[in-house]
């Protein structure tokens, strides 16, 4: 049995597999004064598998910074990695590592594998990946990393197994955190996140790209800690409409929910011109995160604004299926593709984990 642990600021999910297959979750909603060690030890006696029923524990760690590019074995050097990229994502990284201590500390002869949300972007040229920045300020790792790996890598391993992969791929993985990707024979060479999932799309809370000298006037107005708040915390779709949930948007059918709804669409359709340029043309798109698989409007309207690229977006082509949603009619493929990011990180750790002979 493989332990995936997802571990935030404040809650634990943990999600059991054997193989490949998730076979029980358990999630902390809130970690109490005791830490993560013990919500960890309470999480391990509620699912009633025991310590010694695991092979090992596989930790989603969002942000590997520049030398940890691919899945790898815990160890004091990939721990120090980890910390060090702490200042890239001061939001996602702390409760990673809290998480890694925390299982080592309750089981502390558990093999231990960290599978990073950034490496799949680790193909990006350089071009893309580089700020226009100082040398000295390139050299602290302020560069573009881009996010949501782990789905992407997914994806292009289910649509993999269905047939050859389209040459030139615009994956969409719309959520409350919301990207797109660039995805080149199966390889990212561009994406919308940059040095932190931030930039990019309008999203639920996040405000999206965002000019840095409107970033510095937030900080005279607000204070480092407060305009790090407004970005992250207060802003997209809930500043915009009042809501960060497309269903309430929806049903609103107020004029601010309206105004979201197309900002969430403009912006998607004006940062996927970009990644189509990255790529010399499109021949598939494909949807998936919880606004990707579930919202057939939001769908129908990105479509739309491709449509200069050849896209059709019928309506039928936008029904949820789990096979090729292809129109004839239309010379690019769109598909959509259930998360199925758990089952990724599973086969990253186990097929390390074989290579090891754990």
């Amino acid at each position: 049995m493989l332990m995936i642990v997802n571990a935030g600021s404040s809650s634990l999910k943990l999600v059991f597999c054997r193989g490949a297959d998730p076979v029980h979750r358990e999630t902390v909603e809130e970690i109490g004064t005791d830490g993560h060690a013990a919500a960890l030890d309470r999480a391990l006696m509620r699912s009633g598998i025991a310590a010694i029923a695991l092979r090992g524990a596989a930790h989603r760690v969002v942000h590997g910074g520049p030398r940890l590019t691919a899945t790898s074995r815990i160890t004091p050097a990939v721990l120090d990695e980890i910390t060090a990229a702490v200042p890239l994502a001061p939001l996602h990284n702390p409760a990673a590592l809290v998480g890694i201590q925390s299982v080592a500390r309750l089981l502390p002869d558990l093999p231990q594998y960290a599978v990073f949300d950034t490496a799949f972007h680790a193909t990006n040229p350089t071009v893309a990946t580089t700020y226009a920045l100082p040398l000295e300020d390139r050299e602290r790792g302020i560069r573009r990393y881009g996010f949501h790996g782990i789905s992407y890598a997914a994806l292009v391993r289910i649509l993999g197994a269905r047939g050859p992969l389209p040459q030139r791929l615009l994956a969409c993985h719309l959520g409350n955190g919301a990207s797109l990707a660039a995805i080149v024979n199966g390889r990212s060479v561009a994406t919308t996140m940059g040095y932190s999932p931030l930039d990019g799309l309008t999203m639920g809370t996040r405000a999206g790209s965002i000019d840095g000298n409107a970033v510095l006037r937030l900080v005279e107005l607000h204070g480092l800690e407060r305009a790090t708040q407004v970005l992250n915390r207060v802003s997209g779709l809930v500043a915009l409409g009042g809501s960060s949930d497309l269903r309430a948007l929806h049903a609103w059918n107020r004029p601010e929910a309206r105004f979201a709804l197309q900002h969430f669409a403009y912006w998607a359709v004006r940062h996927a011109g970009s990644m189509v340029a990255a790529m010399g043309g499109l021949d598939a798109v494909v949807f998936t995160g919880g606004i990707g698989e579930n919202d057939p409007w939001m769908r129908k309207e990105i479509l739309t604004g491709l449509g200069y690229l050849g896209v059709v977006p019928d309506l039928e082509a936008n029904r949820r299926h789990a096979g090729d949603l292809h129109d004839p009619t239309s010379r690019v493929a769109i598909w959509i593709v259930p998360a199925d990011e758990e089952r990724q990180i599973a086969l990253e750790a186990q097929g390390l984990m074989a290579g090891e002979g754990v």
